[in-house]
């Protein structure tokens, strides 16, 4: 039983650890009058994937690749599905932010550069640089777009104020705390991170050995749910809060951290080996699970009780037949 309640130890400081990483970094990102969309699509979106961050990267560290890549493939595919599905059997969702169906596009986009890139069965050190690449392309564009959005609003408020004299912009809601405190949630957050990873590799690899499965069926199905579970609580709060575009940035932004952040600065590290059942199972359920979102966000269609319902049930049928 001892691999069981640490690896459970692991998950609980993983997430607990995100959670304090995503409000210092959320925090310090309100000072800076981050706009809301922005901050679902890159920092929570980050800080909620760097539980899968430090469990791939202490994995390929262990020389257990394929725990790595298994985790940041899951982990897309839980997104997809179960972290959309149960928000919406609580709180339906409703996709209209704008931007949103570009950033859905470029998501799907680069699911298949990834599955190209794993055709010949493995991640190499140039596949990280070009992963790694379309992450700082992706971020560029992101703020370029804020920016240039933000100009325009502000050339449209003086023109009105010429004519109208209308009050002001609403500002963001002021950050809670000082930034000592947030800084300090931070590298809390950091810290724990680091722990949490070196339990949850280990444990995870002695379950594998148990059960006798690979490691990579462990790191798509058992370990990436439990790192997804930070996805999990922000997009069901938010979802709450009626706060659906950082609900939706949330998810779209957690997948394109996982292949382009993670299996690119992870196989800097070490190759990633893709083993012929995620090559011809796992690759494929994630590039049908993208699809289907993207479809979702295109057509924007409200991800009902009914369709959240769904979502869910083939997550779980995934869960079945990963270890059928």
């Amino acid at each position: 039983m001892l691999p069981y309640l640490l690896l459970l130890t692991g998950l609980v400081i993983l997430t607990a650890s995100g959670d304090l990483l995503v409000r210092g970094a959320v925090d310090i990102a309100h000072r800076f009058h981050v706009p809301p969309i922005i901050i679902g699509l890159t920092i929570i979106s980050m800080g909620t994937s760097a539980p899968e961050f430090f469990v791939s990267l202490q994995a390929a560290l262990n020389g257990s690749p394929g725990l790595a890549v298994g985790n940041a493939i899951g982990s897309n595919i839980a997104n997809t599905l179960i972290v959309m599905g149960l928000p919406a059997l609580v709180a339906p969702l409703v996709v209209t932010t704008p931007g949103t169906r570009r950033s859905a596009g470029f998501m799907f986009f680069i699911s298949l550069v990834v599955a190209a890139l794993a055709g010949d069965g493995i991640l190499s050190f140039s596949d990280g640089l070009i992963l790694l690449a379309l992450l700082l392309i992706y971020l560029a564009y992101s703020f370029l777009r804020v920016s240039q959005s933000r100009n325009d609003r502000l050339s449209a408020i003086r023109e009105m104020e010429k004519e109208q004299n209308p009050a002001p912009e609403q500002e963001l809601p002021p950050p809670t705390g000082s930034l000592g405190q947030a800084l300090f949630f931070l590298g809390a957050g950091l810290a724990g991170l680091g722990l949490g990873a070196n339990l949850t590799v280990d444990n995870a690899l002695a379950i594998a050995a148990i059960w006798g499965v690979g490691e990579s069926v462990i790191g798509t199905t058992i370990v990436a749910l439990g790192t997804t579970l930070p996805e999990i609580a922000a997009t069901l709060a938010a979802a709450f809060r009626g706060q659906h575009g950082v609900a939706i940035g949330n998810v779209i932004g957690s997948n394109i951290f996982n292949i382009l952040g993670i299996l690119g600065a992870t196989a800097l590290v070490a190759p990633l080996p893709v083993s012929p059942h995620m090559a011809g199972f796992d690759l494929w359920i994630m590039l049908a699970s993208s699809a289907l979102f993207v479809g979702i966000v295109l057509v924007r269609l409200p991800v009902t009780r009914m369709l959240g319902a769904i979502l869910t049930l083939i997550y779980f049928a995934y869960l079945f037949f990963s270890f059928s």
